[in-house]
């Protein structure tokens, strides 16, 4: 099968075309003949030799991808060869075949098409699990999605915005923050200009926002803890800003706040397949309503996947990069 893989850690160009032998699906799990994966920024962090797939994992680049089940494990899944799905893998969505824990599939929503459906495991998983899992966000709760216009960003303010919540996002310019305020936040705040903390407190009336979904860390820390609310709750998912911040213990005490953060990747297939069903009973009804939707904002050719690289680290794009593979 032809398949991309990191010849050496460094920039976009050391990402190559290359053969390899199909895997074989073991105990539970299947083999997936991908039709298109989504690039995401953990793969940037794996080609740069900053994120190692874990241990068994595959060694290529690609988290999540939609296509038809060839062969596997298929006893109790509901699942049958031809079957079209899209899967969160650990490794090696950047290929023409891959293999997928059964539980970590769910089938293509009506009416997406399969680059659509291959968008969305990565972000909704990470989104559903961190947001309204660890974070749980709840009934009449706001939350401050920072970097509103990434595909984690993108997800989060639809989702949460879908199910009710207010919703505020962060992004780098003021035509980014008003592609937030389309996808559903009621205010995008560019960073570049105002301060996210002053702006999400005013619109608050300044009592703060409960939830922050925070992919920056670093120096966000001390500000996200000065605009949330009492019993607010932050959730870290990446450290695009820096692995050290300044946490007010005090402030933590008194108004009894939470700082928390997961990664996924490495989390087991059983706590994985409990995501998987959630999204099955409360995301997919709202993608199959239309009422929630992907957003790609360019597909590459699986042998251009060093150009689809490079677009993710401009971080000049709203949404998903994908990758088309057959």
């Amino acid at each position: 099968m032809r398949a991309i893989e990191i010849t050496k850690p460094g920039p976009a160009d050391v990402l190559r075309l290359c053969y390899r032998d199909k895997p074989v699906p073991g105990a539970g799990e299947v083999l997936i003949r991908v039709h298109a994966a989504g690039v995401n920024r953990p793969d940037v962090f794996q080609r740069l030799g900053s994120y190692a797939p874990p241990p068994g994992a595959s060694d290529l680049p690609g988290l999540e991808v939609a296509g038809e089940i060839v062969e596997g494990d298929l006893d109790g899944t509901g699942f049958k060869p031809g079957d079209l799905v899209c899967a969160l893998v650990q490794g090696g969505g950047y290929a023409e075949y891959v293999v997928a824990p059964a539980l970590q599939c769910l089938p293509v929503p009506q009416g997406l098409s399969l680059i659509e459906a291959a968008s969305l495991p990565e972000t909704y998983f990470t989104v559903w699990s961190n947001v309204f899992d660890r974070a749980r966000l709840g009934p009449g709760e706001s939350l401050l999605v920072q970097g509103g216009t990434s595909g984690i960003g993108v997800t989060a303010i639809q989702l949460a915005s879908a199910l009710g919540h207010r919703v505020f996002a962060t992004a780098g310019s003021e035509d980014k923050a008003r592609a937030c305020e389309q996808l559903g936040a009621e205010r995008g705040i560019n960073y570049r200009h105002e301060d996210f903390g002053v702006v999400a407190k005013q619109l608050t009336g300044d009592n703060g926002v409960d939830v922050i979904l925070d992919m920056v860390g670093g120096d966000y820390l001390p500000r996200e803890i000065n605009c949330l609310a009492d019993d607010g709750r932050i959730v870290i998912i990446a450290l695009l800003g820096g692995a050290k911040g300044t946490l007010d213990m005090g402030q933590v005490l008194r108004r009894r706040l939470t700082v928390t953060g997961s990664t996924l990747r490495p989390r087991s297939v059983a706590f994985k397949a409990a995501i998987a069903q959630q999204l099955r009973t409360h995301a997919w009804p709202l993608l199959e309503a239309k009422k929630i939707k992907p957003v790609i904002y360019e597909s590459f050719p699986l042998e251009q996947a060093a150009e689809a690289h490079r677009l993710m680290e401009s971080s000049t794009h709203v949404g998903k990069i994908m990758l088309q593979v057959t």
